[in-house]
């Protein structure tokens, strides 16, 4: 059963613990990260429903309460499956650290996330994107660069941005990435990318950071990282007439255009870094839909 004890630690003190726990293990920042701030989210709407922030004494109802709200603000289900993740772990962690008995959340099922069509970026919309990151500037040059990346390799947006000089081979246009779980692979990439890496570099030799090892720079004295990558996609989408453009989306195409020319699918799981089957069923779903479209014939025409 839940501890009730009244000495029992609030949440907010054993997220602390638990951020430490998750750094002991290896998980990634953008993992932690993740955790930790579902559990501030959990926390401050305990607070403003005058709840209890002791652990041992949370409930399956307050989990369902905090879900629920969610909802209530519109967020998706794929965002509240996430948010259910996050605590799911941590009462686990709580469980194991000897802080709980069991979780309040055992017998819970996480949020069903509806299918749907996976967005792919059309060859027009990659066209005018194209078009709208073409340039001699530097920003313009490192945009384009990390466009025609995303494009070529299907990398998340945390892996692009993760990058350093070391990990680009321009000889055998290879990019050396660290996905999830940490796992280390190495992708392709072709000629054209591969010109833009090159003319990006060329001229990043002249940034003030140019001797720092991360790939990615800012137009001023900084970085680029992740978060970076998600605005330009934003900004450099809507120059293109592009909506919701994010890496993700690159990541979908990618994934359809191996399929749809007839890639194998343990090739694509490779490239794609995926362990499992499932991912590549998820996206696998928009060829067949393509294919289902192209093959149809109307029954009414035969008549």
């Amino acid at each position: 059963m839940i501890i009730q004890s009244p000495q029992s630690a609030t949440v907010p003190r054993l997220a602390q613990s638990f951020g430490l726990s998750l750094e002991a293990e290896n998980k990634s920042k953008r993992t932690r990260e993740g955790y930790l701030e579902t559990l501030g989210l959990f926390a401050r709407w305990l607070q403003s429903e005058r709840l209890t922030e002791r652990a041992g004494e949370l409930t399956r109802a307050h989990i369902e309460g905090f879900l629920a709200d969610l909802f209530a603000r519109g967020r998706t289900a794929s965002t509240v499956a996430t948010r259910y993740k996050g605590l799911r772990q941590f009462f686990n962690w709580a469980v194991a650290d000897g802080e709980l008995d069991r979780s309040p959340m055992d017998g819970m099922r996480p949020p069903i996330i509806p299918e749907q069509p996976v967005p792919v970026i059309t060859e027009d919309e990659m066209r005018r994107l194209l078009k709208a990151c073409t340039g001699t500037n530097f920003e313009d040059r490192r945009d384009l660069a990390i466009v025609l990346l995303l494009a070529d390799t299907g990398a998340r947006r945390s892996e692009c941005g993760n990058l350093t000089i070391d990990d680009v081979d321009l000889e055998n246009r290879t990019v050396t990435v660290l996905g999830k779980g940490r796992r280390v692979r190495a992708v392709r990439f072709g000629a054209k990318t591969a010109r833009a890496i090159d003319r990006y570099l060329r001229i990043r030799d002249a940034h003030a950071l140019a001797a720092t090892n991360a790939l990615w720079l800012g137009s001023r004295s900084s970085t680029f990282s992740d978060q970076g990558i998600r605005q330009m996609l934003e900004r450099r989408g809507a120059e293109a007439n592009i909506e919701r453009l994010h890496a993700h989306r690159f990541r979908h195409t990618f994934a359809h255009a191996h399929l749809a020319s007839g890639g194998h699918e343990g090739d694509l799981m490779q490239l794609a870094g995926w362990k499992s089957r499932q991912m590549l069923n998820r996206y696998g779903q928009s060829v067949a839909a393509e294919r289902a479209r192209a093959n149809y014939e109307s029954p009414m025409d035969r008549l």
